[in-house]
């Protein structure tokens, strides 16, 4: 199966499938040296992994992940970094009526055409559970970063037609509160919605917002992998992912060129430039411009609900169904980290590209 991996420098390969033996991810491109132990990637994994809050199916995972290659002494040997994280929690009954037919909202009926057979077991390859290879190698990149003085997060932003408001935000909130809102008003407002779509048998979306501070200006490849490109590509493969913004986004189409630049300025220490606004997300021209990096991912809302929905089956018969098993009712809070997690793969790839773009950094690593 083609499209298993991401990168370039720094990459991820994962694989496994929802009802399988287990999931995992192959990370290549780890510089050695690295402190590196089984619990900086678990904190990350335990942010996406069921049963995490009234919100979040409740399938009982305990996501733990194992190192299996790649670290000696508590630190990164500079090959190949293989996890695993075994499903202990299937419950494939649950999907043994979906082999006959085809789940609106799913991908089920287009893995039918393109491989002519399918894992319907939660989907396979194309359930969530997917995203744990993602977020196993995500976390070593964030620690990369870390290292390097960068700084990202990602929280909720809004869940159907209720929106965070920034004047009341407050860090601490993403990961205590159940929907991963930094907005304490907010989180009790759309928790009444969750509780009522689920009264309803029904299912919410909502967007993640990602920012990204202290990446140098000059990180991104113009034409083909500018940044926001590669970050749209890392966002947009996430399932359930639908739209995707950099800075103002969608509104910027609305504006005139007066309205929209960012006008340069020389900082208050006048030893660096800057810009008095920040419509772009801090980047310009596929590259970045020094500024916080801000972006979007917008998630349909959860497919799998407990109403009665009209589908068709492999007999070409339109018949009515209920779909069983043990579903989220909203797919965002669960997403937060592997939207952190795709963000960081992207910034740190690229600032690795990055290190043979001049001639004076050749020079600071290999010159003596």
């Amino acid at each position: 199966m083609a499209g298993s991996i991401f990168g370039k420098h720094f990459t991820i390969q994962t694989f496994g499938e929802s009802h399988g033996e287990g999931l995992g991810v192959v990370v290549d491109g780890v510089p050695a040296g690295l402190a590196l132990c089984e619990e900086d990637i678990q904190t990350y994994l335990d942010r996406r992994k069921p049963g995490s809050s009234r919100y979040a199916t409740k399938r009982a995972e305990g996501d733990l992940v194992e190192i299996i290659s790649g670290v000696f002494e508590g630190k990164t040997t500079g090959t190949p970094i293989a996890m695993l994280v075994r499903n202990t929690s299937q419950r494939s009954g649950d999907y043994s009526e979906i082999a006959s037919y085809y789940r609106p909202g799913h991908a089920d009926y287009t893995f039918d055409k393109k491989f002519g057979f399918r894992d319907y077991r939660g989907g396979g390859r194309s359930s969530g559970r997917e995203t744990i290879g993602r977020v196993a190698g995500g976390a070593i990149a964030i620690k990369i970063l870390k290292e390097l003085g960068i700084e990202l997060y990602a929280y909720t932003k809004s869940i159907g037609p209720i929106s965070i408001q920034y004047d009341r935000f407050d860090k601490s909130l993403i990961t205590l509160t159940p929907t991963a809102m930094p907005d304490a008003k907010a989180d009790a407002e759309a928790s009444a919605f969750l509780e009522q779509c689920m009264k309803e048998t029904d299912s919410a979306g909502g967007v993640v917002e990602c920012v990204i501070k202290h990446v140098p200006a000059g990180i991104g490849e113009p034409v083909f992998d500018k940044l926001d490109a590669r970050l749209g590509q890392a966002v947009m493969s996430i399932g359930a992912v639908k739209a995707f913004e950099i800075g103002d986004g969608f509104e910027v189409s609305q504006r005139k060129g007066s309205e929209n630049n960012d006008s340069f300025t020389v900082s208050d220490n006048e030893k660096e430039i800057c810009k008095k606004t920040n419509h772009a997300g801090g980047i310009l021209g596929g590259i970045s411009d020094g500024d916080d990096i801000v972006l979007r991912a917008h998630f349909k809302p959860t497919p799998s609900i407990f109403k009665t929905q009209q589908t068709v089956n492999k007999d070409l018969n339109e018949i009515d169904i209920n779909i069983k098993g043990r579903h989220d009712p909203i797919i965002v809070p669960r997403a937060v980290v592997v939207v952190e997690a795709m963000s960081a793969l992207t910034v740190l790839d690229l600032m690795m590209e990055n290190m043979n773009s001049r001639m004076d950094y050749l020079k600071t690593i290999y010159k003596k």
